[in-house]
């Protein structure tokens, strides 16, 4: 009777175990967090994601074959700013915060990262502003 009841005890803390276990696969893992206002744009899943400041549901704001991280919102919260790896090396892009294609703004070769304080760098000189996001006037 003892040996049945442990047997039983151990199925049940196993499944316990993988229910948590699946529990916390659903959460999944968000990073470089950007917020603006109301909204915060992140990566999961190697693309970006927006959601209101307040929780809800997340929407994907990029979907693509590359990966997309590191965002960064404009200062009118009109666009959004990120590294992108799409065609070998990352470089910097800027799409509408609402999502739509992305428009490449570096072509250095070498990786980028759109982040450095409010302006877009290239890891080249992260202090430096990139001269192609100067070029076309966009910050972020």
């Amino acid at each position: 009777m003892n040996m049945s009841r442990l047997i039983g005890f151990s199925l049940f803390t196993l499944v316990l175990a993988s229910m948590a276990s699946l529990a916390s696969m659903r959460q999944g893992y968000y990073r470089f967090p950007a917020i603006h206002g109301d909204k915060i744009v992140f990566t999961a899943e190697g693309d970006l994601w927006i959601v209101g400041a307040n929780g809800g549901t997340a929407t994907r704001l990029a979907t693509s074959h590359g990966t997309e991280s590191h965002a960064a919102i404009s200062p009118y919260g009109s666009m959004a700013a990120f590294s992108g790896q799409y065609e070998g090396h990352t470089e910097i892009y800027v799409m509408p915060i609402d999502g739509g294609n992305p428009k490449r703004l570096t072509y250095e070769g070498y990786g980028a990262t759109a982040r450095s304080g409010n302006k877009l760098s290239e890891t080249g000189d992260p202090g430096a502003p990139c001269s192609n996001a100067a070029a076309t006037g966009v910050s972020a």
